[in-house]
């Protein structure tokens, strides 16, 4: 039997996600996460064979979830399921650790398959992800630091770190000691300075840059 932990914010798709795995009698749902850090709690509590990972998370997103169980649990194998195929996302979960990524337009039976490969230390990934992943290792690889990243002042520089970890503006502004409008103020302009579409992906660069 492979034990399975099921990571989304949705409750929905959790619960249909749950359905249509345990019509298949060699899996089983043994808990479910609503963000990172609760996936982190329930993998040293479950111990499941398999975490199907959504990346767009809450409080904390799905690759620094990655990274931290691949480093906490080596033997626990990580699925990413998700709607999004971004180049940066793929190359960051399988640089982390994620033996598969799917698409959450994968018939089911797929993914199931894709579970039962990943259990066994396969990788497992949709059509084209392979590229993605590739594309996002070169890229890397060509530019170790990029130059709006070396410009940032040291604040925030500590903002984008903090970011990382899957720390709310809340949280910022305690551990910096300034006020959550500044921490507002800090990551809207790293956004845009960075051209980050989301916290997501400035948590994959502050990862991929700051911590080696």
């Amino acid at each position: 039997m492979i034990t399975l932990l099921l990571v989304d914010d949705q409750n929905l798709i959790r619960q249909g996600l749950k359905a249509l795995l345990e019509l298949e009698a060699d899996l089983q749902v043994v808990g479910e996460a609503e963000n990172g850090q609760i996936a982190i709690g329930c993998v040293a509590k479950l111990q499941p064979n398999v975490v199907l990972m959504d990346i767009r998370l809450p409080i904390m997103d799905g690759v620094t979830a990655t990274k931290e169980i691949c480093q906490q649990f080596p033997n626990v194998n990580i699925l990413v399921l998700t709607t999004f195929d971004d180049d940066t996302y793929v190359a960051a979960a399988i640089k982390y650790g994620a033996k598969g990524y799917l698409l959450k337009d994968t018939p089911s039976e797929e993914i199931a398959a894709a579970i039962r490969a990943v259990d066994r230390g396969y990788t497992h990934l949709a059509p084209g992800m392979m590229e993605k992943a590739m594309s996002g290792r070169v890229n890397e690889t060509k530019t170790p630091l990029p130059p709006e990243l070396a410009e940032l002042t040291p604040r925030e520089q500590e903002v984008l770190k903090l970011i990382a970890t899957g720390a709310n503006n809340r949280e910022i502004a305690q551990q910096l000691y300034i006020s959550e409008g500044t921490v507002k103020n800090h990551v809207t302009h790293l956004l845009n300075r960075l051209n980050l579409r989301d916290r997501t992906q400035a948590a994959i660069l502050a990862n991929t840059y700051f911590d080696r």
